[in-house]
């Protein structure tokens, strides 16, 4: 073992030029506080955001950090001075006396360097094991090749990683792919967490029992959501179908096993910049949450005790998708009876219906002011529209009802009627109930920017959708125009064809023009009008007799 100018520990296996970047996760800092014990001798596997890292700092005073990057290690040697000891190297170069705590919570996949042997995970973990005390607190990490996220990423799979994740580990019969398969491996007896997204950790038998719709389920589907991956399909349908085979476990995006360590929470997840921990009782969840009060997060609104039940909005898609439009209305009108004013932003998929009543769940997004009741439905009701239609439910509604329509109609069903229209000042002012719900949508969008809900990305799944709707429409269209191109064929036709009749009918009337005029100037046509005149007199004397004095006078 050597040492560099800044303090650093170099072994064999490091890797210089490189970096190995790591993000930060608040909850699973929460996770190592209550893992961690005090006092002990730590090793720190890998690389870790700062975060994790003075997480295990506030608990013990000998910490380890093993990264395989001499840059990482230079500028973790800066940031935490002598109270951090950095070491250079790859696993299988470092010996020592062994530790009463590792902590692996980046898994073993990025812990060889380019000079190491081509370990397989079960040596990574034997090497592993060796440096553990017997008693050890053993954090290990494993990513799941068989995750959800893994199994609808459209990316092809040497996409997946850059040259920046480089990872020598391909494919390895030896590594575990289920929560059975990763106790079975380790040298330990561990409890596991189910990773979903590095956002929400849940226990991984509490996980198993979870069904759609209710607490665990919200929050895994929540951070599944959030990650950014380019998917076949929406993440939601996947993980309620997993949840109704009790399959929810073995679909997140990796587990986190621990080991020797003692009592934890059911469930961790990050809210924001806060960290929201559960855990489970006979009748609900015991709920505690940390973090700051902000104008928009406040974390006294979210109870103390959550109870069981499924959201509302999972029990709206089921009626939607039986088309029960008379249970629809009715629980839309209980809502309505049930919303109040206040500063808690509503949303369906967090209020929670046990078959009789409704309670607020674990969101602590509220606003500045205290917000209408009829705002607040509003919100609600524009949020599950945007969720019915972005997910492709099936609904009793026709096609072309959607938007500020199908929002109205919700409201409708709540109770909330439309306000009084006036009279309008000008052509382009909108009718009232399109400003209630534009209210409505404001929320909504502001709720979803707080929730990091990402609406510009397209998965596959929809993209054909749109691409077949398209087509079909283009197929209509080109029908369309063909009909309307020979119409017009008909149309040119029957007016060319009237077009020479008028044009005959002219030739017509020039030719008997002529002749009448021809006929007028004759003296044949002055004396045939003598004639007439003549013919109309009815009494010939009385006309001689009037002729005679004029000639006379004359």
């Amino acid at each position: 073992m050597s040492e560099l100018a800044s303090g650093v520990q170099v072994v064999r296996g490091e890797m210089q030029p490189w970096s190995d970047q790591a993000t930060p996760h608040p909850a699973l800092a929460a996770l190592l506080t209550d893992v961690v014990p005090a006092n002990r001798r730590t090793l720190i596997l890998g690389p870790h955001a700062p975060q994790q890292i003075e997480s295990v700092l506030a608990h013990s005073a000998d910490v380890t950090i093993l990264v395989r990057s001499v840059a990482d290690a230079q500028q973790l040697g800066e940031d935490f001075g002598p109270c951090l000891q950095v070491i250079a190297g790859a696993l299988d170069g470092l010996q020592g006396e062994p530790y009463d705590v590792i902590i692996a919570t980046d898994g073993l996949d990025r812990v060889l360097g380019y000079d190491s042997s081509d370990l397989s995970w079960t040596e990574r973990l034997g090497a592993l094991a060796g440096l553990a005390a017997p008693d050890a607190v053993v954090v290990l990490a494993l990513e799941n090749e068989f995750s959800l996220l893994n199994l609808l990423d459209s990316r092809p799979a040497d996409e997946r990683h850059g040259d920046d994740e480089w990872r020598p580990l391909h494919d390895d019969p030896t590594r575990p792919v289920s929560v059975d398969q990763l106790k079975a491996a380790l040298p330990w007896r561990a409890e596991v967490y189910a990773d979903f997204g590095s956002r929400t950790f849940v226990r991984a038998d509490v996980a198993a029992a979870a069904r759609p719709g209710e607490l665990p389920t919200r929050l895994a589907t929540a951070a599944l959501e959030s990650v950014d991956v380019p998917l076949l399909s929406p993440a939601a349908e996947g993980v309620d179908s997993a949840c109704r085979a009790g399959l929810l476990g073995s679909i997140p995006t990796g587990w986190v096993a621990i080991a020797g360590a003692g009592a934890t929470r059911d469930v961790y997840t990050q809210t924001g910049e806060a960290v929201l921990t559960a855990d489970q009782n006979l009748t609900g969840w015991d709920v505690t949450i940390t973090g700051d009060a902000t104008p928009a997060f406040d974390p006294a609104v979210v109870p103390t005790t959550v109870p069981s039940g499924v959201s509302v909005e999972t029990v709206l898609f089921r009626l939607a998708a039986a088309e029960d439009v008379p249970a629809f209305r009715k629980l839309a009108a209980d809502l309505g009876e049930w919303a109040t004013t206040s500063r808690v932003i509503l949303r369906w998929d967090d209020v929670i219906f046990d078959g009789e009543s409704f309670a607020y769940g674990v969101s602590p997004w509220v606003t500045e002011e205290p917000v209408d009741k009829e705002d607040l439905l509003a919100a609600a009701w524009s949020r599950f529209q945007d969720r019915l239609i972005g997910q492709h439910r099936r609904h009793p509604w026709p096609p072309w009802m959607l938007g500020d329509d199908l929002v109205s109609a919700w409201l409708g069903m709540s109770g909330i009627e439309p306000p009084e229209q006036l009279q309008a000042t000008s052509p382009d002012t909108a009718p009232a109930a399109a400003v209630q719900v534009a209210r409505g949508k404001e929320l909504a969008a502001a709720l979803g920017v707080l929730l990091e809900t990402r609406t510009d990305t397209v998965d596959v799944r929809t993209a054909l959708a749109e691409a077949e709707e398209a087509k079909q429409e283009l197929f209509e269209l080109k029908g369309h125009v063909y009909g309307l191109e020979r119409t017009l064929g008909f149309r040119n036709k029957a007016m060319k064809t009237r077009e020479n009749r008028i044009r005959e009918l002219r030739g017509q009337l020039q030719r008997l023009t002529t002749a009448h005029e021809r006929i007028r100037g004759s003296r044949t046509y002055a004396v045939s009008r003598v004639i007439f005149h003549a013919a109309q007199v009815r009494k010939p004397k009385t006309v001689a007799r009037k002729v005679a004095r004029r000639i006379r006078k004359r």
